[in-house]
Parts: structure tokens; C-alpha cells; sequence
């Protein structure tokens, strides 16, 4: 009887503590949003009208080639992954083997679909890219969804989404040389000589338009949807400007119809860039990959590898 009340005991002290841990965990997840929400309002002052302008600069880090500005979308977009990774660590905590929780469930549909994605668009080879391209979808939506509590969007910086398609870029020529850098460089004159400049500027192009298409998608959005609520609310004025009191200033028009809105420019839109910027990144490093090519040379390798050591061997 003693030992049931000690295994009891346990029991609740372990489930306190898994608890405790949950609410640390999600205030991880809050407190870096509220953080930024607390940041915006003491230094960043209100805009008067309509302004549209870039991410507020905070302070310069002094360099010898100049300085570095730290910006709003800088700062914001390390809210949204410190947020992201407690929001990973969250869903996580306590998954166990055979145990069928709802995070465990919540998780595995994430790894299942992610996975599912990069082995239909990338192969087999590829299978190790599925967290890479799930890291990527979450920073990139949850950055524009930021919007939705008041935060500038870090997708809506030119810079921020640059160093993304520069990342790819990366991984484009390293896959790109694995071949070699005398196959890397054969295959600008392909399929004739002639096409190479039009291959390279290509290949210069690649983050280029990728950078420009996710950031021009998002600020358009903010844009429109700014635009909108501006001229909702003059609407406003316009129609009930004449009624007395304080009924002549109830922003009538700028009720529910914003909101509808920003399902589609904020949620929606937001989302699907970031689908389309990792369905971009999935496609340019698999196709960028000569694979059939690449087996060929490490079976010739190989081959001259056992022809090494069968005369080896054989001396």
C-alpha cells in the first residue's frame, strides 16, 4: 500500500513538472512576439495618415567597411524564430514511443507531409532536405503572419528574403559542382556553345527573381491592404461625417471588411509564398543536380579503387 502511494506520489510530482515545463515552453513562444509588440510601441513612432515606408532602423553597428544597421525585420525576424523553436519544442515535449497524444499526432503530420513533399519533387537522394524545407515554410509564413499582430513582416524586406535566395543559391552550385568543376562549367554551353551567356545570366538570375517574387508578393499585400483600410476610412467619414456627436466619427466601413481582407493578403497570401519559395527551392536544387552523371563517376571511382587494390594486392 505504501509503494502505491509512492508510485502515485512520483506520478503527480512528474506530471507537475511536465507542466511547469509546457508553460515555460509556450512562454517561450509568447514572450519574444510580445517583446516585439512592446518594442514597436516604444520606439517606433505611430505613422500620421498613410506611410509606406521600410523596416525602421534601430542603431548602427560601426565597421571598418561601413556600418551595419540593425533593423526592424532584423529584429523581428529573430522573434519569429526563437518563437518558432519553443513552438517546435512545445509540440515535442513528451512525444514518447507508443504513446498517441495529439502533439505527437500534430508532429507526425508535419514530418509525414514535409517528407511527402520532398521525396515527390526532390528523390530519394534528397530525403535528408525534408527538414530544411520544413524550417523554411515556418519561417517564412509564420514571418509574413507576423503582420497579423503588428509586427513589420520581415518577408517584406528586400534583404531579409535575399539572404534566403542567396542560401539557395548555395546549394544550387554545390550540387551543381559535386560533379566536378569541369562538368559544373560544361554544363553552361548546354545544349549548345552558343546559349552560355544566356546560361549565365540565368544562373545569376535564379535568387534573383526568387528574392524579388516572395518580397514583391508580400509588400504588395501590406500595400493593398493598407490602401483599403485608408479608404474605408474615409468612406467612413464621408457617409457618417454628418451624424452629431460621436457618431460621426464610428469608422463604419473599416469594420469586418479589413479583416476580410487580410485573409487573403495576409493568411493566404502569406502562406502560399512561402510554399511557392520552397517548392522554387526543392525544384532549382534537384534539377541543378546532374544525378545520372554523378553515379556514373562514383561507379568509375570505385571501379579504379578495386583495380588499385587488386594490383596492390597482387605486387
Amino acid at each position: 500500500m505504501e509503494g502505491g502511494k509512492a508510485e502515485k506520489a512520483m506520478s503527480n510530482k512528474s506530471a507537475g513538472r511536465f507542466k511547469i515545463i509546457d508553460i515555460l515552453l509556450l512562454a517561450g513562444v509568447l514572450l519574444p512576439l510580445a517583446a516585439g509588440i512592446l518594442i514597436k510601441v516604444l520606439f517606433i513612432p505611430a505613422p500620421e495618415g498613410i506611410e509606406i515606408s521600410g523596416a525602421a532602423i534601430f542603431f548602427t553597428i560601426p565597421l571598418p567597411l561601413g556600418g551595419l544597421p540593425i533593423t526592424e525585420s532584423q529584429v523581428n525576424s529573430w522573434i519569429v524564430i526563437i518563437s518558432a523553436l519553443f513552438m517546435c519544442l512545445y509540440i515535442t515535449h513528451g512525444i514518447r514511443a507508443r504513446v498517441r497524444t495529439k502533439r505527437a499526432l500534430v508532429a507526425e503530420w508535419i514530418i509525414e507531409k514535409t517528407e511527402n513533399l520532398v521525396l515527390s519533387n526532390m528523390g530519394e537522394y534528397f530525403a535528408g532536405f525534408a527538414p530544411f524545407i520544413c524550417a523554411m515554410l515556418a519561417l517564412s509564413g509564420l514571418s509574413s503572419l507576423s503582420t497579423l499582430i503588428g509586427l513589420y513582416p520581415p518577408t517584406s524586406d528586400l534583404n531579409i528574403v535575399a539572404g534566403w535566395a542567396i542560401l539557395v543559391f548555395i546549394l544550387i552550385t554545390y550540387y551543381k559542382m559535386k560533379c566536378g568543376p569541369i562538368e559544373y562549367l560544361k554544363s553552361f554551353a548546354q545544349p549548345v556553345p552558343l546559349l552560355a551567356p544566356l546560361n549565365v545570366i540565368s544562373e545569376v538570375a535564379t535568387p534573383i527573381s526568387m528574392a524579388f517574387r516572395h518580397y514583391g508578393n508580400v509588400l504588395s499585400g501590406a500595400v493593398i491592404s493598407l490602401l483599403l483600410a485608408t479608404a474605408l476610412r474615409g468612406l467612413s467619414s464621408l457617409v457618417l461625417g454628418g451624424l452629431p456627436g460621436i457618431l460621426g466619427d464610428i469608422p463604419l466601413f473599416q469594420v469586418g471588411i479589413p479583416a476580410v481582407l487580410s485573409i487573403y493578403f495576409d493568411i493566404f497570401s502569406g502562406c502560399l509564398q512561402a510554399f511557392i519559395f520552397a517548392m522554387l527551392t526543392m525544384l532549382y536544387v534537384s534539377g541543378a543536380f546532374p544525378i545520372d552523371t554523378y553515379r556514373k563517376r562514383k561507379e568509375k571511382k570505385k571501379i579504379k579503387k578495386e583495380k588499385a587494390k587488386t594490383v596492390n594486392g597482387g605486387n
